[in-house]
């Protein structure tokens, strides 16, 4: 009694918070459709009634999820790239850094972002969708200001899909093999991409014969 008595008066903010952290982790490891509320409720330590007062229903506590997750890898991404004055490529490699650390150190929040809510349609998808967007922006600018008039701006977009699109599939990778430390992984990215935009650059391209 003295325990729940206490746990009652955790600020609310403390209490999404653990709810929300249950949720990544139930959402992580069975899915959204076989997630329980009574198991995310049970892992939070509370009611299942006080997560439907505090969160809504499970469609609002998976989007809340996606949401929180999103911000903090953003958050991480934006922090460690740093200011214009810094070198394209030193910007590259720490916002590359600090993605696949994010990923590394949050296997959970990333299986929600780069394959749960992806899976589940509307509105899951869209909010990944405008994570992304976002995470696109940083790359197009960074390859922008490296090579500036050189490479035009339709093939600075799809570089910036491309780097993005192989950083999400290789994070993944990363956190399933043994072994892979998420500054190997930003390496290897880093020197494929990083030396295919200095021939670039050169105006050195590759074409099939």
């Amino acid at each position: 009694m003295a325990g729940g008595a206490k746990a009652r008066r955790l600020p609310r903010v403390v209490r999404e918070r653990q709810m929300v952290d249950a949720a990544v982790r139930c959402f992580a490891r069975h899915g959204y459709q076989a997630a329980s509320m009574d198991e995310i409720a049970e892992l939070a330590g509370v009611s299942k009634p006080l997560v439907y007062l505090y969160l809504g229903s499970k469609e609002e506590l998976f989007t809340a999820c996606i949401r929180r997750e999103a911000a903090a890898l953003l958050g991480a991404v934006a922090a460690e790239v740093g200011e214009a004055e810094v070198p394209p490529d030193e910007r590259l490699w720490a916002g590359l850094l600090a993605f696949f650390t994010y990923a590394a150190e949050h296997p959970d929040a990333w299986v929600v972002l780069s394959r749960q809510a992806r899976t589940h349609g509307e509105p899951f998808a869209g909010e990944v969708a405008r994570m992304r967007d976002e995470i696109v922006g940083f790359v197009a600018g960074l390859i922008g200001e490296a090579a500036g008039m050189v490479i035009a701006g339709r093939d600075v977009e799809a570089l910036a899909q491309a780097l993005v699109g192989s950083a999400e599939s290789l994070a993944s990778w990363a956190n399933e093999t043994p072994g892979v430390t998420a500054k190997e992984a930003a390496a290897t990215l880093m020197n494929f991409a990083w030396a295919g935009l200095g021939n670039l650059m050169k105006s050195e391209r590759w074409s099939p014969r």
